[in-house]
């Protein structure tokens, strides 16, 4: 694995240097959409809605819409001027317990790995934190965003799990809920004979994602029968010999309406510079040829 953050823990006097893991990835076949006649992939341009011009990367700002539908555009200056936390520090703030951690607020959880000089401290975090059996809430600064996370033991690692804020949790408004429903005690008792007959010990390892399974054994299938075809070579830019024919006549055609818009002005002042330039040409042509002097005349010798 591949660190991805290097910073501290700090609890009360206590700092330890730590790497950051993350714990989990999936691992989802990846699949790209194509064209089905030619297999060509497909490929998403960022277009402005207005003009319809492709935009430029260097050219893209970053814009916030209004209740009243008015537009706040944001530049790199505004966002520098931020009070973003550049802290390399998982200041611990409280330990709670871990049942008052509510399961929704969970996040992305990642692995801390100590330094080599920091061993003993870490199994001193480690160790307090499942004799008290709770975890610690901490903050941490992650692609510079703060974000609130606990700390929690798995095994002989330190896991970090990033928490959501309450604010970005969604209440359950759902009135049919507040329905009076009468529940009788021999439903409620067969209910509960069926959850203890499904009772068991949680073991992530017997269950498998058995889509995934079929969609590999799918692809092996195409292959192995020979149903596989050589990608198109991509075409030369828009523009040079060999591209789209489409694009190139629409780039034609904007072009030329372009010149169009301002073709009238714009001819006059070309008229005018260049009747002006072939006047003091010709005046410079005279000058010299009164400076120089006649050409010296000679005899061709007969042969």
């Amino acid at each position: 694995m591949r660190a991805i953050w290097k910073g501290a823990v700090a609890f009360g006097l206590v700092n330890v240097p730590v790497r950051l893991y993350a714990a989990t990835g999936e691992h989802e076949v990846a699949l790209h959409q194509v064209h089905r006649e030619d297999g060509g992939r497909i490929r998403y341009k960022k277009v402005c809605s207005v003009d319809g011009e492709t935009v430029e990367w260097s050219d893209i700002a970053k814009g916030y819409e209004t209740d009243d539908g008015k537009l706040v555009v944001l530049e790199d200056e505004d966002f520098a001027a931020l009070p973003l936390t550049t802290s390399r520090e998982i200041e611990v703030l409280e330990f709670v317990p871990a049942e008052q951690v509510d399961p929704i607020l969970l996040g992305k959880t990642y692995y801390l790995e100590p330094e080599k000089t920091a061993v003993k401290p870490y199994a001193l975090l480690r160790g307090a934190l499942e004799q008290a059996d709770r975890m610690a809430v901490v903050t941490v600064a992650l692609r510079q965003r703060e974000s609130m996370a606990v700390l929690r033991v798995r095994g002989d690692v330190i896991c970090m799990q990033t928490l959501l804020w309450p604010d970005e949790v969604r209440e359950a408004d759902f009135p049919i809920l507040e329905t009076d429903v009468q529940v009788k005690p021999q439903e409620l008792a067969m209910a509960s004979t069926l959850v203890d007959s499904l009772a068991a010990d949680f073991d992530p390892s017997q269950y498998h994602d058995r889509y995934g399974a079929a969609l590999h054994d799918l692809i092996e299938e195409k292959i192995a029968s020979g149903e596989t075809r050589v990608p198109p070579a991509p075409p030369a830019a828009e523009g040079t010999e060999g591209g789209e024919v489409v694009d190139l006549l629409a780039a034609l055609q904007r072009s030329v309406e372009k010149a169009r818009e301002g073709s009238a002005p714009a001819s006059a002042a070309r008229r005018t510079r260049t009747t002006k330039a072939t006047d003091e040409k010709d005046e410079k042509t005279d000058a010299k040829a009164e400076d120089k002097p006649p050409a010296r005349r000679t005899r061709r010798k007969a042969s």
